[in-house]
């Protein structure tokens, strides 16, 4: 337990530490954050143009260290690391392109997707043949657990890491919006880790690294919040938020609890539906269901102030990885 609280706080106060001197090189290098165009986002948000961006560096950076220096290094842990840090580069990418180009577009939809099915494919070939993880899929509440083989594996893997990268990057459209749910989300997977790495029969049995990832991940968030909360001095960019969802996603995995992410990780959920059924609907009838979407921005339109959504939505969060976190141990026991 002390491996796990320590990663946290060493995490929190290195990114603390490093915030300042990363972010005064961000500014002397102009890469700031280029708003997309007029009608796509509330006006308010044209202030933010030119803030840095590329923050989520500094999340991977905080996470790794605590991590590899505190933890026994397993492989399925180094495994979940590098899908955040793989799913993070994805999004590096994306960011340096924007900065390049001088422009809000950078990387093309269908090469993040097609990156995104390469780091799923890895993780998956790794997680069954090397570890010999199970090719199971658990279904909550009435806890049974069905076998659905390699291939339709890979395809729930895939959906899962490439939803919440995109989710994430989704939710990241308010000053410590993303960050903070992530955190909320994350710390309860590091109770999640720490008590199924101590139960038998659980799939993660043993597995203390898990949680000593999960913490280090949470208390990086934590930090970054010192320097994204309202009003922010740094965005996380693309890179923070792909492996914010990379991180979240292989969890669930690891953990069996693809499902469970429904109610977990909940409020990326939402952020992504309403995306969904504002371009069906749209599409099919000409009409909006929301004013503007992701949700969080039809608030804004609605006239509520940003740090307003931003409370709000973390205590929905916070509420629905309660929920989730109450059904995994349930089904543990």
């Amino acid at each position: 337990m002390e491996r796990v609280l320590i990663a946290a706080i060493s995490a929190a106060t290195l990114l603390m530490f490093l915030g300042p001197k990363f972010i005064a090189w961000l500014r002397k290098n102009e890469v700031g954050q280029f708003i997309r165009a007029e009608g796509l986002i509330p006006d308010a948000h044209a202030q933010k143009q030119g803030t840095p961006t590329m923050g989520g560096v500094l999340i991977l950076v905080a996470t790794a260290l605590p991590f590899v220096i505190l933890s026994t290094r397993s492989t399925q842990a180094m495994l979940v690391l590098a899908t955040t840090v793989a799913c993070g580069l994805i999004g590096l990418a994306d960011d340096l392109m924007k900065v390049w180009r001088r422009r809000s577009g950078g990387l093309a939809g269908k090469w993040r997707m097609l990156l995104l099915a390469v780091v799923s494919f890895v993780f998956v070939l790794v997680a069954v043949r090397v570890t010999g993880f199970a090719t199971t899929l658990h279904v909550p509440i009435v806890d049974r657990v069905v076998e659905v083989g390699p291939y339709v594996f890979f395809v729930i893997v895939f959906l899962v890491i490439s939803g919440f990268a995109n989710a994430v990057n989704l939710t990241d459209g308010l000053d410590g919006l993303a960050a903070g749910t992530s955190g909320i989300t994350m710390l309860a997977y590091t109770g999640m880790a720490f008590v199924a790495s101590q139960t038998v029969g659980s799939p993660i049995f043993g597995q203390r690294d898990l949680a000593i990832f999960c913490a280090s991940l949470v208390g990086a968030c934590l930090g970054f919040l010192w320097f994204n909360s309202f009003p922010a001095a740094v965005f996380m960019g693309d890179t923070g938020s792909y492996a914010l969802g990379g991180a979240i996603a292989s969890m669930a995995v690891m953990t069996k609890t693809e499902i469970l992410l429904i109610a977990i990780g909940g409020i990326f959920v939402i952020e992504a539906l309403s995306v969904i059924v504002q371009v069906i609907v749209f599409k099919k009838f000409r009409r909006r269901v929301f004013l503007m979407t992701p949700i969080h921005h039809h608030f804004e339109m609605a006239a509520w102030s940003e740090t307003k959504i931003i409370v709000r939505f973390w205590l929905i969060a916070a509420l629905l990885a309660a929920t989730g976190f109450t059904l995994f141990f349930r089904d543990l026991q």
